[in-house]
């Protein structure tokens, strides 16, 4: 398998979140395109709806990508408060889990600090301001 890469979905603040996201990994997006790039005759795109995000992609590390789109409103809200999955972040070390720890949980929600876990690794677990949950973890036998 060359990779897994998830697909956040949002309620029209993706690129908001993604320039977020850009400030703490770094990198470039490789690709944003608007609904208003696909409007057509046959793709009616409302005024309101053209400059959310129907595409947008962040490189993270060597073979991962982070995913996202806004949910156009005729097909309903995302639910925000969700608990089903969240995106784990294997960092390189200590210094760089807690800069990621650090900046992706700034004004959200920490559900367990990072620090040693009983599992033997150094990890921490939050929602980050966008309703997004994650896991930052430094495993030194990974």
């Amino acid at each position: 398998m060359k990779a897994i890469n998830p697909w956040i979905n949002f309620n029209g603040n993706a690129e908001e979140a993604f320039t977020f996201y850009k400030s703490v990994f770094g990198g470039e997006f490789t690709k944003i395109v608007r609904f208003k790039d696909l409007a057509s005759d046959e793709f009616q795109v409302p005024e309101n709806e053209a400059n959310k995000i129907m595409h947008i992609a962040l490189p993270l590390g060597k073979h991962n990508v982070l995913l996202a789109n806004d949910v156009p409103e005729f097909m309903g809200r995302v639910n925000e408060n969700e608990n089903r999955s969240k995106i784990v972040v294997n960092a390189e070390s200590r210094e760089e889990a807690d800069r990621i720890f650090n900046g992706l949980s700034a004004n959200g929600d920490i559900e367990g600090p990072i620090g040693d876990s009983p599992w033997r690794t150094y990890a921490g677990m939050f929602r980050d301001k966008y309703g997004i949950e994650w896991i930052v973890e430094f495993d030194p036998n990974y």
